[in-house]
């Protein structure tokens, strides 16, 4: 296969473990068993919510990396809520879906980059929160098309994306 073709193939199919949305700035994630997306908006509640013009509407992470950051803090699977990301997924690679079409319930996205760590990580985690979450922080997404997304939906690659997007 080439390396095109191995990009635009992804048999695995994840699921979505946890959703939350932050209200506004500097204020706790709530977490939800259900969320809308809607196109070019977002998930409402979140407040990204409304910013039709932005890479980041939603961010998603790895429930895999979840033990992984914990455990270079030297303690257990870290909460999602504190790393401010809204949908935590398992069983396939969110790299694999960055620059590319994905579904998620019956909304589908489009990955527009890495969810890279802040500083604001140090004050989540703790001393080398940022440096943990290097390499571990999930992708962001725009929404394409409207749909609610409940624990337990799949995530699924629609159509792959472009070379050198995905490995951001």
């Amino acid at each position: 296969m080439t390396l095109s073709e191995l990009l635009s193939t992804l048999p695995q199919v994840g699921t979505v473990r946890w959703i939350g949305v932050r209200p506004s700035r500097r204020v706790p994630m709530v977490t939800a068993d259900v969320v809308e997306a809607r196109a070019g908006a977002g998930l409402t509640g979140d407040r990204f919510s409304g910013t039709a013009e932005s890479k980041r509407q939603v961010t998603l992470i790895q429930a895999e990396h979840l033990e992984t950051i914990g455990r270079l803090l030297h303690r257990d699977a870290v909460d999602p809520a504190l790393l401010r990301r809204n949908i935590v997924v398992s069983g396939i690679n969110l790299l694999a879906l960055n620059g590319a079409l994905f579904r998620i319930g019956n909304a589908t996205f489009e990955g527009t980059g890495g969810c890279h760590p802040c500083s604001r990580m140090e004050e989540a985690l703790g001393p080398g929160g940022y440096n943990a979450m290097r390499g571990h922080g999930g992708i962001t997404a725009r929404v394409i098309e409207a749909g609610l997304i409940r624990l337990g939906d799949e995530v699924r690659l629609l159509r792959g994306g472009q070379l050198g997007k995905h490995e951001s």
